[in-house]
């Protein structure tokens, strides 16, 4: 067993960059997992991984790692590229996480006068969770662990000491806002005990003191939310799990649904500005987006943006079942554009897997897609190769504009776009192989398509990443 996080082990100089290596639900065929993989940059649920800072010109990043090829215990690890040297700081270790669970993954914030926030999620509640701040702005060589408090439902003030799936956004001279999730004991229509997977949202002035956690839908067995920003907007797209007799209505994802705030959570509304009431509670409301309960659909979120005009697009996978294969396909990628007037839905193309992810880029009339479009090396496993696709019609049609990776051994999976993105650190990712545990590398490309991978073995305090040809 790892050794306990603790206040020795903060800002430990790591020996390069490793990605932490995860699988979940073995299969009895030949896909071997329900998914697995590189998942340093996993899941979905998590934002931000990377952020640009201007005033510095750098990009700082977390990701979920591990001390060496053997390991297989998760540590929470942070680092910073630097625009004008070229040059990728040695990653700090901040902490171990005491799983090899990378459900645990960390995202990061940085705050407006600089310092540098990592918040250290749990997967349910079997672990704590954590907040850590620079010592000092932009600087990632020293951490100190955040005493955070938040309400509870009656007002006193309790540890904030565990969340999941949580993405955090900033909001300058307001502070934090926190999506999340919470784990709840929810008796079910078939009487059973299980728990929902509640999701709601935070808000901090300051990082330290927290208000209540706000329930934003309690629907059945709960949801999956991913989300994005854009000035004041805050947006959250979700699923829900239906209820079922037996085993995980989680499996069985679907539906698609959006509300979205600008008042810092104060109030929540619609696409189309209609408040709406939370939490959601029924699986017909207002904030549907699109129905695929009666089609057999499962839905997995990838993304959320928003268009020159403030209407937010999601990006999504829709498929006929949880299993990896061909059986459950086709696995179409959507996206969903709020138009001002209606949710258009388009295919963008197909994936061969429910866990391929993409993100979606919206740079005034041009739209672009990094994603796991690929088959890579394990087809019909978690990733593949990366390509970006392009769309210069409102995502009416799409290209291949770029085949960023290929010929790769190792599936390339959950490709990240940075807060704030800068054209020299433009995706942020993992690779693994999706049969069996293997090493994993982290990358980035920039807006080209080039790719560079950050060194696996470190000495010095910086070095260069090596160019992938």
């Amino acid at each position: 067993m790892a050794a306990a996080a603790s206040g020795q082990s903060v800002g430990k100089p790591a020996n390069g960059y490793r990605g932490i290596w995860y699988f979940i639900g073995p299969v009895k065929n030949e896909y071997a997992y329900k998914y697995s993989g590189g998942l340093g940059t996993y899941p979905a649920n998590h934002y931000p991984f990377s952020v640009y800072a201007p005033a510095v010109n750098k990009t700082f990043f977390c990701y979920g790692g591990v001390t060496d090829s053997t390991s297989r215990a998760l540590c929470h690890m942070v680092g910073v590229f630097d625009h004008k040297t070229g040059m990728v700081s040695r990653p700090t270790l901040l902490l171990d996480k005491q799983t090899d669970d990378a459900h645990d993954n960390p995202v990061i914030q940085l705050d407006d006068q600089g310092y540098i926030w990592i918040f250290s999620t749990s997967h349910g509640t079997e672990r704590p969770s954590f907040i850590h701040k620079s010592r000092a702005p932009y600087q990632i060589d020293a951490f100190d662990r955040i005493d955070a408090t938040r309400l509870d439902k009656d007002g006193k003030t309790v540890p904030f000491d565990n969340f999941s799936y949580l993405q955090v956004y900033r909001q300058r001279g307001k502070g934090f806002l926190g999506l999340m999730t919470h784990y709840d004991r929810n008796v079910l229509l078939y009487g059973a005990n299980k728990p929902r997977r509640t999701t709601a949202f935070i808000t901090s002035p300051d990082g330290v003191k927290w208000s209540a956690w706000h329930d934003i839908g309690t629907i059945e067995e709960g949801h999956y939310q991913s989300s994005g920003q854009k000035g004041n907007k805050i947006g959250s797209a979700f699923n829900y799990h239906p209820n079922t007799k037996v085993g995980a209505g989680l499996d069985y994802r679907t539906n698609v649904y959006y509300v979205e705030t600008d008042d810092m959570g104060n109030s929540w509304h619609t696409a189309d500005g209609r408040p709406v009431s939370l939490p959601l509670s029924d699986i017909a409301n207002p904030a549907l987006v699109q129905e695929y309960k009666s089609q057999g659909l499962n839905a997995y979120i990838s993304d959320v943006n928003y268009d020159a005009a403030n209407r937010p697009l999601i990006l999504y996978v829709t498929s006929k079942g949880p299993e990896p294969g061909p059986q459950n396909g086709p696995h179409t990628w959507h996206l969903a554009h709020w138009t001002g007037k209606a949710w258009e839905i388009r295919p963008v193309t197909t994936a061969d897997h429910n866990y391929d992810m993409g993100s979606i880029y919206v740079e005034g009339n041009t739209w672009r897609i990094i994603g796991t479009f690929g088959a890579g090396p394990q087809p019909y496993g978690t990733g593949g190769d990366l390509l970006m696709l392009e769309s210069r019609d409102s995502g009416k049609t799409w290209k291949t504009a770029k085949a960023i990776t290929r010929n790769t051994e190792r599936n390339q999976g959950y490709p990240r776009r940075p807060v704030a993105v800068h054209p020299d650190f433009y995706a942020f990712w993992a690779d693994g192989n999706a049969r069996k545990p293997s090493a994993s590398y982290l990358y980035f490309c920039n807006k080209a398509g080039e790719v560079f991978r950050l060194p696996a073995e470190m000495k010095a305090g910086s070095g260069f990443p090596e160019r992938v040809k």
